[in-house]
């Protein structure tokens, strides 16, 4: 079993969710009292949104790649990054290290080639939705992505950083993202992307039509499926 390198703490409240869901998916391929081998490195989040609302990217980017660097002495194989949004700088973190990183936006789009999905709606936090980093993963597979409207994105980023990532579940929130999901659906996404890893604490398959497709999951089982690799 290969040992996960995880960069955490963006925010806390997702990164439990990435160790649980590893350690519960390798308890199921190997059973018996099998767990994940991984390390954690989680960062003060303050300081990484500081940086994301400055636009100083190039900081984050420093930061983080002293994550990995530090995941990678202490005996990671590969890194995975908590947190879709910081994927902007997955290029600089890979370059600062001798290690893969798994990368979130890639394995969802496998995720939607092999359920045969090829028009998309992603929901995440503004820049995840607005700029290219993320969208032109799915683009370069042939899928299209559509996002919400001005509006609605504002409305989404809003109760990510300011709800979501500081525990607070409302139902509010929970009936807007909702609205929004049946906008897309009706724009012809056949499925959305919970592109930011805290939503899917806010809402799940079953709670409408639209197949949700949780990046959270998605990426946390892929990296397990990874370290198993022979």
């Amino acid at each position: 079993m290969k040992t996960i390198g995880l960069i955490g703490g963006m925010s806390w409240e997702s990164t439990v969710g990435y160790y649980q869901i590893i350690n519960r998916t390798v308890k199921e391929e190997l059973g018996g009292l099998h767990s994940a081998k991984c390390i954690l490195y989680s960062v003060d989040f303050q300081e990484i949104e500081e940086c994301q609302a400055r636009g100083d990217w190039d900081k984050s980017a420093i930061i983080l790649s002293q994550a990995a660097q530090s995941l990678e002495k202490a005996g990671a194989d590969f890194i995975v990054i908590c947190t879709n949004t910081m994927h902007k700088v997955a290029g600089e973190i890979e370059k600062s290290i001798s290690i893969p990183i798994l990368h979130i936006a890639e394995v969802t789009a496998r995720q939607l080639l092999q359920n045969g999905i090829a028009r998309v709606a992603l929901l995440g936090t503004r820049y995840t939705m607005e700029q290219d980093f993320y969208k032109s993963k799915l683009i370069q597979q042939n899928i299209e992505v559509l996002i919400p409207n001005e509006q609605d994105r504002a409305f989404v980023n809003d109760v990510i950083y300011h709800e979501l990532c500081l525990g607070i579940l409302s139902a509010e929130s929970k009936a807007g993202f909702l609205k929004v999901v049946d906008k897309l659906t009706e724009q012809g996404a056949q499925g959305v992307i919970l592109g930011c890893t805290e939503i899917g604490m806010l809402i799940q398959n079953g709670d409408t039509a639209a197949p949700l497709y949780d990046t959270t999951e998605i990426h946390a089982k892929s990296a397990v499926l990874y370290a198993l690799e022979q």
